[in-house]
């Protein structure tokens, strides 16, 4: 299947599962080519072996996007969630977020917490959308192509 929809074409429902060790060269892949400055295959390593809830969706057998989610002390955070570029703008982002929070509200948090760059437009309005509300600003915590940047804290209470 090619993972550029025509106009028009229906949204496909995918099928989200747990993110297996198998996996990461795919997801680091997608991570990549998301993001100029990406996790590494250690970060998600490192993720899956501390237990963090790590999620991938697939579209016929298609890895498209994945989201991960540490849930502790009745607090979630939203670590990680992304969406390969070629499947980006079509609402699959949306719906990866929605099954994160659903999943930390699972996990018994009162509230999910994630850090977004200011400079993520695309990203600051869906999770405005879902109803985060920024609560902080880390200063400094990305790196960025001319030092650093701020990251914007949000907070949903779930």
């Amino acid at each position: 299947m090619s993972a550029v929809l025509k106009p028009g074409e229906p949204w496909v429902q995918p099928r989200l599962r747990p993110m297996r060790e198998t996996d990461l060269v795919q997801v680091v892949r997608i991570e990549r080519a998301a993001y100029p400055y990406p996790w590494t295959l250690g970060n998600f390593r490192d993720s899956l072996q501390a237990g963090y809830s790590c999620w991938v969706a697939e579209v016929d057998g298609e890895l498209i996007g994945y989201y991960i989610v540490m849930a502790v002390a009745g607090e979630g955070h939203l670590l990680n969630c992304c969406v390969a570029p070629a499947w980006q703008g079509r609402g699959y982002g949306r719906w990866l977020a929605q099954k994160a929070i659903e999943n930390a509200r699972e996990h018994g948090a009162a509230c999910i917490f994630l850090e977004v760059r200011p400079s993520n437009a695309p990203a600051l309005r869906l999770y405005q959308r879902l109803g985060f509300s920024p609560i902080a600003r880390r200063r400094g915590y990305y790196p960025a192509d001319h030092g650093r940047e701020d990251a914007l804290v949000m907070k949903l209470d779930l």
